[in-house]
């Protein structure tokens, strides 16, 4: 949702995302505090007074908190991450992807747009009453509010944290399903908070239309549900659920890529163990060849007799006893020697690294045809 990258860069980014944060959630709140407003002003219904729930103006209010996030976070996560809402913030400063600094600078911009976007709204429609603060229906205990927020947060932090600060193929649509979890929250919570979800959301409005002695619930309440979906997400993270359902997200053709380079994997990891079973074979052979010749002592664990030794091409008539005797520890097979005697005099000539690769069978092949051939 938010970019990680200060963990989040310099004083000139973290203006412009205060800046693009302030806007956002300006233009966000604005629209829901408006729709709110004209819902409950159309019907004449104060908030803090609940008989009977309206449907279809729980619907409207519902709709228009979810649509203008929607909207919103699409227009602004390019520029600060669209989060709207301290909770989310606290949520995304805890998993890493928001730091510290970058958090201080959106949670101003989010209080102060807040309570800019609730004057606007107080001045520009027609009446009196403040109808879109957060207020318990009658009946709702302020436990019982207390914790519905909390549940309520969790709904929609836990899917910022899976559509948009985990990334996957679906995370350019991740305000679709951010807007939708608000959407689904609003329908049980506007009956009976208010549905709040968001420090701010509560605060902008209670600063133009009067604080009630329970506001610090939508701000605890909220919180708590961050820490808890925050925690959650870290859980599962740290448990490797992507390993659980891998393929969710790979379509047919990203699965026959992955199984074909899994077969390569496969087919390379053979091709080492035969290879280094000709190498050993090849030695072994050479060693009882060079023993049975005199060549070699072996009562002295195959070092060669005193017999003096250089580096050097063989006589032409020479017949090259084949047999790889050095190789890199690391597996890379790139340089081999070929060992052979002549006259009493151990002779040695490395090979070029191009002419025995891993990637052909050549050494293979070679080394086959020599051993069959020294066979009686």
């Amino acid at each position: 949702m938010a970019a990680n990258n200060d963990v989040n860069g310099g004083l000139k980014n973290h203006f412009i995302a205060f800046l693009g944060e302030f806007v956002g959630t300006f233009l966000f709140l604005f629209f829901a505090y408006g729709g709110t407003q004209t819902a409950n002003q159309t019907s004449q219904r104060n908030p803090s007074i609940v008989a009977s729930p309206d449907i279809n103006q729980l619907l409207y209010i519902a709709l228009i908190f979810g649509f203008s996030l929607t909207v919103n976070v699409w227009i602004f996560f390019r520029v600060s991450g669209g989060l709207f809402n301290p909770a989310v913030t606290l949520a995304l400063c805890l998993v890493g992807v928001v730091g510290p600094v970058r958090s201080i600078f959106i949670f101003i911009a989010q209080v102060l747009a807040s309570i800019t976007a609730a004057a606007a709204v107080r001045g520009l429609l027609p009446g009196d009453a403040v109808l879109f603060s957060c207020a318990l229906a009658s009946g709702t205990s302020i436990a019982q509010g207390l914790f519905l927020e909390m549940f309520f947060t969790i709904e929609l932090v836990f899917t910022i944290l899976m559509l948009a600060a985990e990334k996957t193929k679906v995370t350019f649509v991740a305000p679709v399903g951010i807007g939708l979890s608000l959407f689904v929250a609003e329908l049980m919570g506007v009956a009976w908070t208010g549905g709040a979800l968001n420090p701010a959301r509560a605060f902008g409005a209670e600063v133009i239309g009067g604080f009630r002695g329970y506001h610090w619930i939508y701000w605890l309440g909220p919180f708590m549900g961050a820490v808890l979906a925050a925690g959650f997400y870290k859980a599962i993270k740290f448990l490797n659920y992507e390993q659980v359902n891998g393929e969710q997200d790979l379509s047919a053709e990203e699965i026959q890529i992955r199984d074909e380079k899994k077969a390569r994997k496969k087919e390379e990891r053979r091709r080492k163990q035969n290879f280094a079973h000709i190498f050993q074979h090849g030695r072994m052979h050479q060693h009882h060849a060079n023993t049975r010749n005199g060549g070699v002592n072996a009562a002295d664990d195959g070092r060669p007799n005193s017999a003096p030794s250089y580096t050097g091409p063989p006589a032409e008539n020479h017949a090259w006893p084949h047999s790889a005797s050095t190789i890199r520890e690391n597996g890379d097979f790139s340089r081999f020697a070929e060992v052979g005697s002549q006259d009493g005099i151990v002779i040695t000539r490395e090979q070029p690294a191009e002419q025995y690769r891993l990637s052909g069978e050549r050494y293979v092949q070679d080394a086959n045809a020599q051993n069959r051939a020294k066979t009686p």
